[in-house]
């Protein structure tokens, strides 16, 4: 089996559309040369989607549920045109670092509705709570939280706008700590025993780009550092600092997910999707990564995209971003039938 492509074939990515190269420079803007966010600035410029029962171009709806109203927990709907049979779901997590963006940003609404639309399934957007307010565990509590939630529930909302969901064709997906959250969630789901048995089951999961790292510097962190405005070191850096424990390092189990050589996963671990991206800075660790999952025997499929950059994913204007709902079709669709056969 082939393994990750890690080599670098130039020393920036090829041109970007002027509308993606502007929210870059403001992302960027946003930060401090320390890698810390100008809170004040990225909030004025962070802007929120409504949800709304009524369908969008696309025929999408979406609303908003409450899963812990003491923690402040919830997640955005996304329901796609009316279908006959009964559909997956998709349990998504933002990227952010831990720290930035909500289920509302206008960037994780637009994309949500992207998904629900292209891979026929209900999406469901866990707005799980920030560090450095709520550092580690908090995310992947929520992200449990909200598995419990739709397991014991449903989404009879989602049946009263026409759609039903089929609880044992559930996937986990995210993006950059999105993907980080999707990984742990899944190892912590498939690790508890279940009295009485779950309805929910995880059928399959999808890193994309995910944010992984440790205190080793990786070839592709430092030869990619300055290759786009998107991701830094200075950045991540800033954002381990501020979801880890105080006094943690890189090498903790949130961030070095494989533990040096191995990582842990549970009998239950269910199909990976890992998107990498060539000019990612991080894929050093994914491909790390995607090598532990084969160790261990699990099926992982790897999606690689030589031109993208990390957050490739959340503009439509490059071709990648719809190459990637495509591939999260397929994937669904694949491990779908396996769990119906």
């Amino acid at each position: 089996m082939a393994g990750v492509d890690r080599s670098r074939r130039s020393s920036s990515p090829p041109p970007l559309p002027w509308t993606v190269r502007v929210q870059l420079a403001a992302l960027s803007a946003a930060h401090r040369s320390d890698g810390s966010a100008r809170r004040l600035l990225f909030y004025l410029g962070d802007l929120h989607a409504a949800a709304s029962p009524r369908p969008d171009a696309a025929g999408v709806r979406s609303f908003d549920v409450t899963i812990d109203a003491s923690r402040g927990l919830w997640a955005r709907v996304f329901v796609p045109p009316t279908a006959a049979a009964k559909l997956p779901v998709v349990v998504y997590f933002h990227g952010g670092g831990f720290v930035l963006f909500s289920a509302a940003s206008r960037p994780y609404d637009a994309l949500c509705r992207r998904i629900c639309r292209g891979v026929g399934a209900v999406v469901v957007s866990v707005n799980y709570r920030l560090a450095p307010a709520h550092r580690f565990p908090a995310a992947y509590d929520d992200g449990l939280a909200a598995l419990g939630y739709l397991d014991a529930n449903g989404l009879p909302e989602a049946a009263e706008l026409g759609a039903a969901v089929d609880l044992s064709r559930c996937f986990l997906v995210g993006d950059s700590a999105g993907g980080n959250i999707a990984h742990h969630v899944a190892q912590r789901w498939a690790s508890s025993p279940s009295s009485p048995p779950a309805s929910l089951r995880l059928a399959g999961a999808v890193l994309v780009s995910p944010f992984f790292g440790g205190e080793e510097r990786t070839e592709e962190e430092v030869e990619l550092d300055k290759a786009s405005l998107s991701l830094s070191l200075a950045r991540t850096d800033y954002f381990w600092r501020e979801v880890l424990p105080e006094g943690a390092t890189r090498d903790h189990a949130a961030a070095r997910v494989c533990g040096g050589e191995h990582v842990e996963l549970a009998e239950a671990f269910p199909p990976a999707m890992v998107a990498i991206g060539g000019f990612d800075l991080l894929k050093g660790w994914q491909a790390r990564y995607v090598e532990a999952l084969r160790e261990k025997g699990r099926p992982v499929r790897v999606v690689e995209y030589p031109d993208a950059i990390h957050g490739f994913h959340a503009f439509p204007e490059l071709a990648d971003s719809g190459k990637l709902v495509e591939e999260m079709k397929l994937f669904v669709q694949e491990h779908s039938s396996n769990r119906m056969a």
